[in-house]
């Protein structure tokens, strides 16, 4: 699995956002995209599934917030772009998620991230924090029956935004550990 310090790999997806079918083409998101921006990309198993809405509409809940500072979100999974739109057509607190889904239905970026679950061959319910170079700075991976906590991952984005020392549960606006001269 790729870990803290290693470069984004390399990806052109194509990307759900909204309930509407589009009236040409799915959008497509790189890892290109989003230029200067820190990038929050979190995968799940499978759509029509029931952990992973209860952590899609969780990211979604705190979007202003992270988008407050200057990261986006980016929800994946190994499921198609039509099932991404099933799936957000068929429940209506889906289809207003605010952030993009990547379908990596062929499952580069993740094999390339190195989050294939063995035996069902889909992504772990896995998370990371890309800075505004592309470059890892926090992963973190769950077992697919637990769900994830979208306060820790922001109040990790706030941590690395200092580029300073932060304590065990730090929070933004806590003191930050002064190194002896």
């Amino acid at each position: 699995m790729l870990t803290v310090g290693d470069k984004l790999p390399a990806f052109n997806l194509k990307a759900i956002k909204g309930s509407a079918l589009p009236s040409d083409d799915f959008e497509r998101i790189s890892d290109q995209s989003f230029e200067g921006k820190w990038k929050i990309l979190f995968f799940w198993p499978k759509d029509f599934t029931f952990v992973c809405p209860t952590e899609i509409l969780a990211f979604d809940e705190m979007n202003e917030e992270f988008s407050a500072r200057n990261a986006v979100l980016l929800g994946a999974s190994t499921d198609t772009d039509f099932v991404h739109l099933a799936w957000r057509q068929s429940r209506e607190d889906l289809g207003a998620v605010s952030f993009p889904w990547l379908a990596d239905n062929k499952k580069e970026l993740s094999a390339a991230l190195g989050i294939l679950e063995r035996s069902e061959g889909v992504a772990l319910r896995a998370t990371f924090i890309i800075d505004p170079d592309g470059v890892i700075r926090f992963a973190s991976v769950n077992d697919l029956s637990v769900g994830r906590n979208p306060k820790e991952v922001l109040r990790v984005l706030d941590a690395l935004q200092t580029d300073k020392l932060c304590p065990c549960n730090w929070q933004q606006g806590e003191e930050i550990l002064q190194p002896a001269a």
